[in-house]
């Protein structure tokens, strides 16, 4: 796979939602520096505490995730078997042929083993067995691993995804098979709240025995792929990730999806495509992947701080009242509290609070009453959108009301034209009546002197 020069733009989104008030706003990036220049070709760094990006490259471009598809194969499994425990599954000769030939990364499963569900979720992601994942899929799909791929992409979409399509539960190279590093984190999320699942890929090695078939009592020892996780390895030993799934073919390059947790805060970071080979074709021994990784988890964690910008009944400026008794203006308000993960060195002073408000209000008014919003930005790009409420109840006073309306209507357009037209008539009139009068004068005149 031919290695691109990495085009990217640094993110960091300052956000995290603590009301249930805020409206939802898609978190922009604020651009920042992390040190160095990822190799993996898309990366979504999350907070999970907030739900917010921290960083991100290319998030929603479309790639092969190989092996951790196998995040979407276990949702499906766990939502479609009750029992983990207590299910038992046979492995077939269908399933093991199909693998046959493919250098797939297997946990040994052989023909007529018997294991339970929850033994196959082990044996699907501690070693990235794709003979695990395809046993699960045809067993859900009775026989048929279409139907299992089905639900996946119908989850996928239930997740909100929009840029993933599925065609095996293992992750082999198809082209019709990809999504995106934002949509592996909605995946991946969604899957850590599912029973084992973190429990199960965070493990180093699972011995898994045989429960049934010709080999029943045989003890399979499974290892990690994941080799942020093995002290022993220095080079991407990282002391504080968690899980969470592999994954490597020759057209993905190497792809991981991953957890850390320190100092009371966790990030999830996905990182696909850094390079597996060179534009030779020769295989490149180093995992940029894990690097990156782990890279990004000491950036963040050293970096970010999650800092509280308002607090719920903080004064965030003014407006003009109307019809309220010696009272001219009303206080306006944060309806909810509002953090924000921002780098350690920069003050909450930096983010420009922009209000979104009527020139002016009518009272009566009611305390905690939405009159408008403010827009929250940092370095020129716009986080979120806060409701901005009354800090106070203020009755309306009925005489400066009946006054205004009075002064209303005698100002207003159609009465000063109405006016205008009964003044001018009134004009027209006495110039006629005038007009008239001279004219009866002269008659008078003319009909005395013919008497004469």
């Amino acid at each position: 796979m031919k290695k691109k020069l990495p085009a990217f733009l640094i993110t960091l989104a300052a956000l995290a939602v603590l009301g249930a008030s805020l409206l939802p706003c898609r978190a922009q990036a604020a651009v920042s520096q992390i040190g160095f220049t990822p190799a993996s070709e898309a990366i979504d760094l999350v907070n999970l505490d907030t739900g917010m990006t921290v960083y991100e490259k290319n998030p929603t471009e479309k790639r092969e995730p190989a092996s951790t598809t196998k995040i979407m194969t276990y949702i499906i499994a766990v939502e479609q078997i009750k029992d983990l425990q207590g299910t038992n599954i046979t492995v077939t000769k269908k399933t093991i042929d199909e693998l046959s030939g493919t250098g797939s990364s297997m946990s040994g499963l052989e023909a007529g083993d018997v294991l339970s569900a929850y033994q196959l979720l082990n044996c699907m992601m501690v070693p990235s067995g794709n003979d695990a994942a395809l046993v699960l899929a045809e067993y859900i799909g009775g026989g048929d691993s279409s139907k299992f791929i089905d639900l996946m992409n119908a989850k996928a979409k239930k997740l909100g995804c929009t840029g993933t399509h599925f065609v095996n539960p293992h992750g082999l190279h198809d082209s019709n098979h990809y999504t995106t590093a934002a949509d592996l984190v909605k995946i991946t999320q969604y899957a850590m709240k599912l029973p084992y699942f973190m429990d199960i890929c965070s493990q180093l090695s699972y011995h898994c025995k045989l429960t049934g078939g010709p080999r029943a009592g045989t003890t399979l020892t499974l290892s990690t792929t994941n080799r942020m996780l093995i002290s022993s390895d220095q080079q991407y030993y990282y002391r504080y990730a968690k899980g969470i799934k592999t994954g490597h073919t020759d057209e993905s390059g190497y792809c991981l999806v991953s957890s850390a947790s320190a100092d009371g805060y966790s990030y999830l970071c996905v990182a696909l495509g850094a390079p597996s080979v060179d534009k030779n074709g020769k295989d490149i021994d180093t995992h940029g992947e894990m690097l990156d990784s782990a890279q990004l988890f000491r950036w963040a964690l050293k970096s970010l701080k999650l800092k509280k910008v308002v607090s719920a009944n903080d004064t965030l400026g003014e407006i003009n009242l109307n019809y309220a008794w010696k009272k001219d203006t009303l206080r306006l308000q944060a309806e909810k509290s509002f953090s924000t993960i921002l780098p350690k060195d920069v003050s909450t002073s930096s983010i420009v609070v922009t209000k979104n408000v009527p020139k002016s209000i009518d009272a009566p008014v009611k305390k905690g009453q939405v009159i408008g919003t403010a827009t929250l930005s940092y370095a020129n790009e716009k986080l979120a959108t806060i409701n901005l409420v009354a800090g106070e109840s203020v009755e309306r006073s009925e005489l400066l009301r009946t006054t205004d309306a009075i002064k209303s209507v005698l100002t207003s357009k159609w009465f000063l034209i109405t006016v205008a037209v009964i003044i001018l008539l009134l004009i027209v009139y006495i110039i006629l009546a005038i007009v008239y009068n001279r004219k009866r004068k002269r008659l008078r005149k003319v009909k005395r002197y013919r008497k004469l």
